[in-house]
């Protein structure tokens, strides 16, 4: 160990000292209510909900009255307007300053009750536990009824009413199954509720119960009345833990419910968010923010306040699966799609891997002869060029188990890659492309670019057109058709580029992409596997048709490309709640990535019971045979000679199977645990622990659930873990060794692994082959300490990517949440009129900034506005009067325009009303409003039904059609917007080119972007509601229409009854 890494265990381990010095002062003051606590009624028990609750009001009532005086302002300001004309300058300002002014209040409100909730900390955890207590104790407990009770009475089968008493029994079922409630907190469970209330990871091991432990900080946080929501990794574990806690929770009054027993935008999913404990998985708490986000009504919205999330797993949600987004997607079908393109050239790219296939083989044969021979430089060339070519040919694998010819290629690869690659080219002009393994790339070389070119018969196929130059001269020839021809530019230089990506694509797909590793197929369905968890990533696509090109690689259905509608990161999306906090039992690794990106640092709890499980060293081998062999004689042993119970974690859903494979011929019985047969992971952990047992997983073995050894095999030894290949990341491995050793259990771990294995070929190894000599295999601490090295090598360098991901998503996060809120407020829409209001003044305001020529300004405002300025503002006063005043001016008479406009509408819609209240005609009161637009495509039908309306009401028809018009434009431009931002992302990677830093780059163009989109927003809106028009002949033809339809009815009544007389 290094004298930095001994600087750093010092302080590590002092801090963790520091921590759990803290946390046991808290965990004293709890033992002092728990005595207290412990000779109080149930009654008296169930009554500290209410006090915790009162008092909590109690002591923000302060803040809560200054709120709700500010918001009557507010409410006055829109009363005020009549709910139709537009503001003044003046309003506009009032209500902007009064929303600021709230805005801090809301804060400092909840920063109030923080620290009430940490005062109430340890006397509110006591309470939590003696009801535990008292659950485990007694069979029923009997308490007075309360509302709640009645309500719970009608769903839940262990609570009965009986004469003005509510009995609580024991007993229930959670995931099918039968159970009697078992457990008391321990004081270290009660340290990791400490630690998850205040906003950081807790780290406990396998079995320590970090189920029971979120319910100290689930009922704590409850009682502010905010909601809590509990976020697991999968479905079976959010319904398991919701059905399991509930009873505990709902004993105080406190609601909960899952929002995976129900259908997106359900009705009983947004009741389910309106409990005060909502569970459910990481990805549909992400989906429905995003669906919220696209409903056109505020009552179809779902979620409340992102205020507190628990995160169970969090390692597993905040970084394994961080860099997959959630996207809600359309399909396009539109004829510039590529689709047909990954049809039409997956031949040439078979072409071409064949041809460097051959080419390779011939290099490796050359590399041998010149190397026995004695002609080292040639051979290692040789041997470089195969290694470049593709890093996983298997004869070259073989061929560098030899330490010498590991030396050669490693010594060859150092020469070439000196003075940034400077003679790179003479390896890489004889092959058709180069993988670059580490990094996870590919590209042609010009001897590729030459052959894909010849095949698809365009020698110019890799050459872009400069765009900008082509647009930039045809505005200097000034022709009478440039919008035409400039449209059509665009249009060549986007299917030029559509072609180069799919080619790109699809030879990533042949390459770098592994079937029952980084993909599986399912019903004719290529599906994600998680390669971190081993979990198919449901409802994920990759992005960019990469997964349209393993479509076109594996001969299914290619679907179309989707068009993203809405998409977030679950990084950014937790990112958006007052507080997360989360449990795992590995965190410690991924210290820094956490405080870094989430500011949420990680705090190791101690285990209830010492760990005895023997962790062995890894055993070495010089090929995969050797180690699979050794592998099947250790499970043998484990399983039938010392009956013990096995699990065998491996990398990937081929190597699970395989090593299946190997067990069933020699009689073992096994049961598999992969991607896909994860439906039956809850049958097949339940039953891991019996006697005998052997139990083949990849990564996404048990995580979250506990596998229960039996009697039996803890006297024989425990369960026995037998890891086939260290993963790139040791917190997965820590992960899968963690399975074992639970509560004290007796257990052990040893991994197997050779030096054909992924981690140990790309890192080179070449210092281990040197040791083994004429051993069998190898093992010992110095050649483990060289494993966790490449591991944090690679930790190292997925957290940069991470990060890096982070930084550019961050900028589109904030520009999603303001555009998000705006399109929140349009949806109420009595408040349509502000947003109007804002816009009409932010466009006058752009105008003003940036135009110089009053020509080219008084022609925008006539577009826009549909107003000559000429009559009421001369190019002299354009350029006399200050802007402030221009402003304002112009402002007020775009503002009195507008509601004549309205006036207009409301006169022709009062009168239509008006013919048919007083025509009488009753069956005709759901009326249908036509407005339209002669610059734009969209038409708007405004429903309004006078049995629920007031006749007076007609202004919310002119409301309705602001409201929508705004959402219209917003998720149109929206959506366009979001690909905007992608496409900025990769140009700006090629900034770096130009010796400029592509984040610093990103951030500069990303706000113009933004200010455009907004404009672009404003702009759109009130363009279509100045030009707007109503077609009231579309209400008269319905009237027409169903009049005739109510006569002929009448006439087919009159002739049945005639018939029948």
């Amino acid at each position: 160990m290094n004298f930095f890494s001994k600087i750093l265990n010092f302080f590590w381990g002092k801090k963790k000292e520091r921590d759990l010095k803290n946390l046991k002062e808290e965990l004293n003051k709890i033992r002092v209510f728990e005595k207290k606590i412990h000779s109080i009624s149930n009654e008296e028990l169930r009554e500290k909900t209410f006090y915790f609750k009162k008092y909590i009001k109690e002591k923000t009532k302060f803040i809560s009255d200054k709120i709700s005086l500010l918001q009557k302002k507010l409410i006055s300001i829109y009363k005020k307007n009549k709910n139709y004309k537009v503001f003044s300058i003046e309003e506009i300002k009032k209500e902007k300053s009064i929303l600021k002014e709230l805005k801090i209040l809301n804060y400092n409100l909840y920063k109030e009750e923080e620290k009430i909730l940490l005062e109430l900390l340890p006397e509110a955890f006591a309470v939590v536990k003696e009801t535990a207590k008292r659950f485990k104790e007694n069979k029923k407990i009997i308490v007075n009824s309360n509302k709640l009770d009645y309500l719970l009475s009608k769903s839940r089968s262990y609570l009965k009413l009986k004469k003005g008493k509510t009995i609580w029994k024991t007993k229930w079922s959670y995931s099918g199954k039968k159970c009697r409630w078992d457990m008391i907190h321990y004081d270290v469970q009660l340290i990791g509720g400490i630690v998850l209330h205040q906003g950081k990871i807790a780290e406990m091991y396998t079995g320590e119960g970090k189920t029971l432990v979120a319910t100290l900080p689930i009922y704590l946080n409850a009682l502010s009345g905010r909601g809590v929501h509990v976020v697991t990794v999968n479905e079976y574990l959010a319904k398991r833990d919701s059905e399991w806690m509930a009873p505990i929770l709902e004993f105080h009054g406190i609601t909960v419910d899952c929002i995976d027993l129900y259908s997106a935008n359900s009705y009983f999913r947004r009741k389910a968010y309106e409990a005060d404990v909502t569970y459910g998985t990481n990805n549909e708490f992400g989906f429905d923010y995003l669906r919220d986000n696209m409903v056109v009504s505020y009552k179809q919205l779902i979620q409340k306040e992102l205020n507190y999330a628990i995160i169970d797993e969090v390692d597993s949600v905040l970084i394994d699966e961080a860099r997959t987004p959630l996207i809600i997607s359309s399909s396009s079908s539109s004829s510039s799609s590529p689709k047909i393109n990954f049809s039409l050239f997956k031949t040439t790219i078979k072409k071409i891997i064949n041809k460097q296939l051959y080419a390779l083989n011939k290099f490796l044969n050359l590399a041998r002869k010149k190397i026995l021979f004695g002609n080292k430089e040639e051979g290692g060339v040789n041997l470089f060029k195969v290694y470049r070519g593709l890093p996983t040919y298997k004869p070259l694998i073989k061929f560098l188990g030899n330490k010498k010819i590991r030396n050669l290629l490693e010594e060859t690869e150092s020469f070439y890659m000196q003075e940034n690659n400077k003679n790179m080219f003479r390896v890489d002009s004889d092959l058709y492309f180069i993988i670059n393994e580490k990094n996870q790339t590919i590209e042609f070389s010009e001897k590729g670019m030459k052959f894909v070119s010849h095949e698809m018969k365009d020698p110019n196929f890799f050459r872009i057109p400069n765009i900008y130059n082509q647009i930039n001269n045809l505005k200097k020839k000034k022709i009478s058709n440039e919008k035409k021809i400039k449209n059509q530019i665009i249009n060549n230089f986007s299917k030029k580029t559509n072609k180069i990506h799919t080619i790109n694509q699809l030879i990533k797909a042949y390459t770098l992409f592994e079937k029952n590793r980084h993909y599986i197929l399912i019903k004719n369905k290529v599906k994600i596997v998680d390669e971190q968890t081993g979990r198919i990533l449901e409802g994920r696509r990759y992005s960019d048709g990469l997964h349209q090109a393993l479509e076109a690689k594996e001969n299914v259905n290619i679907e179309n490309s989707n068009h993203s509608l809405a998409n977030i990161t679950l990084q950014n999306f937790f990112k958006m709640y007052n507080k997360i906090s989360g449990m795992t039992g590995t965190a410690e690794t991924e210290y820094e990535e956490f405080m870094k990106i989430y500011n949420l640092d990680v705090i190791i709890i101690p285990t209830n019971k010492p760990i005895i499980r023997k962790n062995y060293e890894d055993i070495f081998f010089k090929t995969k045979q050797e180690k699979y062999n050794a592998i099947i004689k250790k499970v043998i042993f484990f399983s039938k000679i010392e009956k013990r119970s096995v699990l065998v974690g491996t990398s990937s859903v081929e190597e699970s199977e395989f090593i299946s494979k190997l067990l069933n011929s020699r009689n073992i019985p096994n049961k598999v645990l992969n991607a896909k047969y994860s439906k039956k992971e809850t049958n097949i952990i339940e039953k891991a622990g019996l006697s005998g047992r052997v139990t083949i997983a990849t990564h996404m073995a048990g995580r979250g659930t506990d596998i229960k050894i039996s009697e039996q095999v803890k006297k024989a030894g425990g369960l026995a873990i037998i890891g086939t290949e260290r993963h790139y990341s040791r917190r997965i491995d820590r992960q899968l060794i963690g399975r074992s050793g639970r509560q004290g259990d007796p257990g052990s771990a040893q991994f197997f692994l050779s030096l054909e294995d992924d981690l140990m070929r790309i890192f080179g190894l070449a210092s281990i082959l040197e040791k083994f000599g004429k051993k069998e295999y190898l093992t010992g601490k110095l050649i483990s300490n060289y494993i966790k090295l490449y591991q944090k090598q690679v930790e190292q360098t997925n957290f940069n990517i991470r990060k890096r991901l982070v930084e550019y998503d961050s900028i589109i996060n904030e520009q999603r949440k303001y555009i998000y809120s705006i399109r929140k407020n349009s949806l109420n829409f009595t408040l349509s009129n502000v947003l109007i209001s804002q816009m009409i003044f932010k466009i006058i305001d752009h105008l003003l900034s940036v135009n110089s020529s009053y020509k080219e300004f008084e022609d925008e405002i006539f577009k826009i506005f549909n107003l000559n300025l000429k009559n009421i503002i001369n190019e002299k006063s354009f350029f006399s009067l200050k802007k402030e005043i221009l402003l304002e001016k112009i402002y007020s008479l775009i503002r009195k325009n507008y509601n004549l406009i309205k006036i207009n509408f409301f006169s022709k819609i009062e009168y239509i009303i008006s013919y048919f209240i007083f025509s009488g005609k009753k069956n005709f009161l759901n009326l249908k409003f036509h407005f339209s637009n002669s610059n734009s495509k969209k038409k708007i039908i405004i429903k309004h039904d006078l049995n629920k309306n007031n006749a007076k009401n007609f202004y919310k028809v002119i409301n309705k059609l602001e409201n929508k018009i705004i959402i219209y434009y917003i998720d149109e431009i929206w959506k366009n917007h979001i690909k905007d931002m992608d496409d900025l992302i990769l140009y700006s990677q090629n900034s770096v080119y130009d010796q400029k830093d592509p984040i610093i780059f990103y951030k500069k163009k990303a706000y113009e972007l933004f200010k455009k989109f907004l404009f672009k927003i404003n702009k759109s809106t009130i363009k279509y509601l100045f030009h707007c028009k109503m077609n009231d002949s579309f209400v008269f033809k319905t009237l027409a229409k169903r009049k005739k339809q109510e006569k002929q009815e009448k006439q087919e009544i009159r002739k049945i009854l005639n018939e029948k007389n």
